[in-house]
């Protein structure tokens, strides 16, 4: 259930206007080399530095909603009496991110639990996407005339930079309003080696601080754009090994892409931590 199904193809032939051209793509895999390309690319608008990545953005928004409607939903219907399955999944996650928020950062701060929890739910959610069947929503998407589409949004690199740099922000954010602007000075020009190496400090800060999003943002789309990869690869196997082989890289990918989400979360609370502490103590 985790690859392209390799009778879909079939089922899709008799469908009147659907995508020629992606039908060979997915089912009959003749160019392996332009079916991976294939599903690898996004649905874009617009050239150059203005195009927008249409799937990413339609994936990430729609994982979004439905994470704030069950977690919504949830916390309406919850109840005193016995709990049901939703009530207790959502009572599980915001204790599970409050021990993480709790052990870890040591500012006070109203919104590091919700958006520790926000991060990891969502980040969860767009990874999930990697274990649906390759071929199955493009081939969707090819009978309704859209040649490209990707499923995963953190297998798009504009997504990772997108929350990483969110997450950059607040450390900003929470830098000079514990610490002032004064203080965010002080670090910046005067740590780790004092005044008179002042150069040499401002490098040191860039660096440091710059490596935080980078960190977040390729950590995520390296493991998961391989992860997306792999079972593109294993599609183009016989249908008789497919199934075999990528049960079990799915099993273990859903290892995978729960590490990564609770990795992403994690660093942001170290790094909005670390931002919330004064240097000097």
């Amino acid at each position: 259930m985790f690859l392209s199904w390799p009778y879909f193809g079939l089922f899709c032939c008799v469908v009147e206007g659907s995508n020629r051209d992606l039908l060979e793509l997915a089912v009959e895999k003749q160019n392996t080399t332009e079916y991976i390309v294939h599903h690898l690319t996004n649905l874009t608008a617009g050239e150059g530095f203005w195009t927008v990545h249409l799937d990413t953005l339609f994936f990430s928004a729609l994982l979004g909603v439905i994470f704030l409607v069950l977690f919504t939903w949830a916390a309406k219907k919850a109840t005193s009496g016995v709990p049901g399955g939703l009530q207790n999944f959502t009572e599980i996650m915001v204790s599970f991110v409050d021990e993480q928020v709790s052990s870890t950062y040591h500012g006070k701060s109203e919104l590091i639990a919700p958006l520790a929890l926000t991060i990891f739910v969502w980040v969860f959610l767009m990874n999930l996407m990697d274990l649906v069947p390759v071929d199955l929503l493009p081939l969707i998407a090819g009978m309704l005339g859209i040649h490209y589409l990707k499923v995963v949004p953190t297998t798009d690199l504009n997504a990772t930079f997108a929350m990483s740099i969110s997450v950059f922000i607040l450390i900003l954010f929470y830098s000079v309003k514990v610490k002032g602007v004064g203080g965010f000075a002080k670090e910046v020009f005067f740590h780790p080696f004092g005044k008179w190496m002042l150069p040499f400090n401002m490098l040191f800060k860039l660096i440091e601080e710059l490596a935080k999003p980078i960190s977040l943002a390729l950590r995520l789309f390296g493991n998961l754009y391989a992860g997306e990869l792999l079972f593109i690869l294993i599609a183009l196997l016989p249908w008789w090994i497919q199934w075999t082989l990528g049960g079990i890289w799915a099993i273990f990918h859903i290892l995978v892409i729960t590490l990564q989400a609770f990795i992403f979360m994690m660093l942001t609370i170290v790094y909005l931590s670390m931002a919330s502490e004064d240097h000097d103590h």
